[in-house]
């Protein structure tokens, strides 16, 4: 049995972060974005690309011998969006299609305990 990692998976609107850390989550062994496999702005969030960073992800977790993982997906929360964005699913399949042992998927989305103001005014976001 090789080694376990945390995978967190940053899902946003415009972008897919995905960074594999040790369990204790100090040190980290691997990361790719989607900004770093496509070059439109407006495909770094897509499944696509989510895709394309977990196979960088897989290769160097490949050589480092982790097989087993625990994924925590997040969206980027607090007083903004609380769905993770379209690569969340994505980059879940493709690390799940890839071989790595998935012992436990969680969602750290940070939910406000009463923080700051939601932006857009006292009438929100009129389109």
């Amino acid at each position: 049995m090789g080694k376990m990692g945390v995978v967190h998976i940053f899902a946003s609107q415009n972008n897919t972060i995905i960074t594999v850390t040790d369990i204790t989550g100090a040190e980290t062994l691997a990361k790719a974005s989607g900004g770093m496999v496509v070059k439109a702005d407006r495909d770094e969030s897509s499944p696509y690309a989510a895709m394309k960073a977990v196979d960088i992800i897989v290769e160097k977790l490949k050589e480092k011998d982790v097989t087993d993982v625990v994924i925590k997906v997040r969206a980027p929360g607090g007083s903004k969006s609380h769905n993770p964005g379209p690569g969340a699913q994505a980059a879940i399949r493709a690390i799940a299609r890839a071989g790595l042992k998935i012992l436990q998927i969680e969602d750290v989305t940070p939910i406000p305990h009463d923080g700051t103001k939601k932006k857009g005014g006292k009438r929100g976001r009129r389109v």
